[in-house]
């Protein structure tokens, strides 16, 4: 799969450490900026050229894009048409049930039940491990097709 990134000051220094990780995951990577660390940088630039290429092809392209909170950049992805980004920050102060009993992990339920195609990272939130593993699960998890997940996301496609 192709992945693509996107990143401004606050999430540069983590894009250049997840790029080889997601490499050596077996993905191709496209890095969509910044290509340097420039601290008056504009986050909207990057995440949504990440996003752009992503909207090509949603269903077998992904993006990660990254920021100090990564809620800006959820934002930005967001605008695109065809894009499902979302933000993760971190693992919840307690577990959930999802509605089929089962305990609710964040971030593989974003692709199961969302069918997300952007992770936006909170690099100031989480450590380079934490990150790793965010993006590994992410990118392994796939989405389960159950008719009460793709209803809503027809329903989105249409009122957009």
């Amino acid at each position: 799969m192709k992945v693509y990134f996107g990143a401004d000051h606050g999430g540069y220094q983590l894009k250049e450490k997840l790029k080889p990780f997601v490499q050596s995951l077996g993905h191709e990577v496209e890095d969509c900026g910044a290509f340097s660390l420039d601290m008056k940088d504009d986050y909207p630039v990057f995440v949504m050229a990440a996003a752009r290429k992503v909207a090509e092809d949603p269903e077998n392209r992904r993006g990660i894009v990254i920021g100090g909170s990564g809620q800006g950049e959820g934002f930005a992805a967001n605008r695109i048409k065809k894009v499902r980004a979302v933000v993760y920050y971190g693992e919840p102060a307690r577990k959930q049930i999802d509605a089929d009993g089962r305990e609710l992990d964040m971030i593989t339920s974003t692709r199961e039940h969302n069918d997300s195609n952007i992770l936006s990272l909170a690099g100031r939130f989480l450590t380079e491990d934490e990150a790793k593993d965010a993006v590994q699960r992410w990118l392994a998890a796939l989405h389960d097709g159950a008719e009460r997940h793709t209803k809503r996301h027809r329903m989105l496609d249409k009122l957009a």
